[in-house]
This record gives C-alpha cells, sequence and structure tokens, in this order.
C-alpha cells in the first residue's frame, strides 16, 4: 500500500520514467510514477514513502515528501486562496497576460488561445509569461516580457483605481462574506494565500472588501501570505517567482509563520482552491483540500487530489 489512495492515483497519469529522468518505474524500489494531467508535478511512490517532483520552466525543480492525508474533519484553519476562490479575476489576469504579449510582440491585436487558458493561470508571472514565450515569441526573453507585464499591469491598476479600468476586474466570489463571517464565528483562523504579486493582489482584495462592506482586509484575515514584490532593475524583490504554486512554500508560510500552526496541526487544516498548481501545492504540504469549481482543477488533471470538491463556498462549511 502506497501513500496516495486509489483515488488520487486513479486521477493521474502513470509514467514509466519521471522527475526528468531520475527515476523510473520498477526500478529502485519505485513502485509507480503519477502525474498530473498538466504535466507540471510527478508523484513517485516507492512502498512507504511518496515523493513530490515540481518541475519548474525557470531551470528550479524541487522534490517534496509527500504523506497520507490525515483530515480530522473540524478546522482549527482556512487557507484560502484569491484568485478564482475569494475573487474572480483570473480573466483579468489573463488578460494582462494577453496585453503583455501584444506588446512584446508589437501586436496589438494579439490574442491568446483558449488551449493556453490552463499555462496562464495558478503559476507564477513568470511561468506564464514563459510558456507565452515559448510558443509566440521564442525569440524573447522573460525578462523583457516581465518589464512590458509590470508597465502593464501598473497602468491597468492606475485606470482602475480612477474609475476607468476593465469593467468587473475585481468580483467577490459569491458567499463569500457570508463565509468569512461564519469562519470567524466558529472561531476558525483564516489564512488568504495567492502566487500572486502584492501589487496585484492586495487591490484585489481591497477592492472586494469595499464591495462587501467588510473594511479593511489585513485587520480581518489572520495572515496574508503574496508572492512578494517584482525585482525590477534599481528596485528589492523577493524570490516569489521560483517558489509559487505549485510548489507548497505559500502555505506552508501561511501556516506555519502566519498562523503558528505546526506539525501536530495538519489534520486540522484545510485549503480552498480553485486551482490545479494550488491543489498540488496544499498536496505537497499535506493538508486537506477542498477544490472549488470553476478554474482549472479538472483540465489542470488535479481533481483526484482533491481531499472534497465543491461549486461554491457555500458547500465547504460542511467540511469546516
Amino acid at each position: 500500500m502506497g501513500i496516495l489512495t486509489q483515488q488520487e492515483i486513479a486521477g493521474l497519469c502513470p509514467k514509466q520514467t519521471g522527475a526528468d529522468g531520475m527515476f523510473t518505474a520498477g526500478k529502485n524500489g519505485v513502485e509507480g510514477i503519477y502525474a498530473t494531467g498538466d504535466g507540471k508535478t510527478d508523484f513517485i511512490e516507492m512502498g512507504d514513502h511518496c515523493l513530490g517532483y515540481v518541475y519548474s520552466a525557470m531551470g528550479y525543480p524541487a522534490l517534496y515528501p509527500v504523506r497520507p492525508i490525515e483530515y480530522a474533519g473540524k478546522a482549527k484553519a482556512v487557507l484560502m486562496d484569491l484568485d478564482g476562490t475569494s475573487v474572480h479575476s483570473e480573466e483579468f489576469w489573463m488578460y494582462i497576460i494577453e496585453r503583455t504579449m501584444a506588446g512584446l510582440l508589437k501586436n496589438p491585436k494579439f490574442t491568446l488561445e483558449q488551449c493556453d487558458v490552463p499555462y496562464v493561470s495558478g503559476h507564477s508571472v513568470s511561468e506564464h509569461l514563459l510558456y507565452c514565450i515559448e510558443k509566440y515569441a521564442p525569440d524573447k526573453t522573460v525578462e523583457e516580457a516581465r518589464l512590458i507585464y509590470t508597465q502593464t499591469t501598473e497602468y491597468e491598476m492606475n485606470e482602475i483605481l480612477h474609475g476607468r479600468g476593465k469593467e468587473g476586474a475585481f468580483t467577490p466570489a459569491p458567499y463569500l462574506k457570508e463565509f468569512l463571517m461564519e469562519l470567524k464565528a466558529r472561531d476558525i483562523k483564516i489564512g488568504l494565500v495567492t502566487s500572486g504579486l502584492y501589487v496585484k493582489a492586495m487591490p484585489e482584495i481591497i477592492s472586494a472588501f469595499k464591495t462587501l462592506n467588510m473594511g479593511d482586509p489585513v485587520d480581518f484575515y489572520d495572515a496574508i501570505i503574496t508572492a512578494g514584490t517584482a525585482l525590477i532593475k534599481g528596485q528589492t524583490g523577493t524570490i516569489g517567482e521560483l517558489a509559487p504554486k505549485p510548489h507548497p512554500w505559500l502555505y506552508a508560510e501561511t501556516a506555519r509563520v502566519g498562523l503558528g500552526l505546526d506539525e501536530s496541526d495538519r489534520p486540522y487544516i484545510l485549503g480552498l482552491e480553485d486551482s490545479g498548481a494550488g491543489i498540488v501545492s496544499l498536496r505537497l504540504c499535506n493538508f486537506a483540500s477542498v477544490g472549488i469549481g470553476g478554474g482549472n482543477i479538472e483540465k489542470s488533471g488535479a481533481k483526484s487530489l482533491c481531499t472534497a470538491y465543491y461549486d461554491g463556498l457555500q458547500e465547504v462549511l460542511k467540511m469546516c
């Protein structure tokens, strides 16, 4: 009996070799290798232990220990994704990627294709841009694209702040206020977790809280962890671009550092996600996860890794 459940394995793709060729099924104790449908993560089953291998388009893959999920059925803490789970904004950020590529290609009519969606949402900005460059502009660099992305983001955010921006950019998820207030009433700690940079993440949640008349989100949440600040020439940045979801670090930091939860609290931590990358991130933290419909969990092939899967937040309280 391996670490992954039969349900988890059933939704993954079996492979003969994995982790960039480091492991082969049937050799050196490897009982099986299973990948998410988007090919971003391999799980290497080795009897009484399992490893999760996260590929990196930026050249820095990583191996993580995977353990069984042991959710106790009652949460001490709920860790919530931002884009798609708390605030509906994925289409806006894909629009920013699209406008970035239009600027990079000097083609104002450029549009992304539907098949690009799983690769331009849920991961880091650099991963999104690198995917687009490899497909649409192989003679360009991610550094060139990131500069245009930053300029585009700053312009679009300023337009939104002055009432001229893209309509419907940031909309609170249905039932968000009721869900958050019920968690507070139950004395459950709440962490907000995003692979988005601070400059894009905070206007989103501030806008949503303003719409819901909920005050300052910094005062409301027990912890907010973003992917930090962008590295731009002449300014300082953080490591968010190399350690985003599906790596476990954002969720791990929220739980351990932000909320003060330790190893013994794992069975009482529940994560909410609408992206495949986020579900894998929670799985590599060995936290129970609830997939929220409407994102790319099914398209990315990560649905079987969810402890539960619901269409919206109103159904999640039964897990808390």
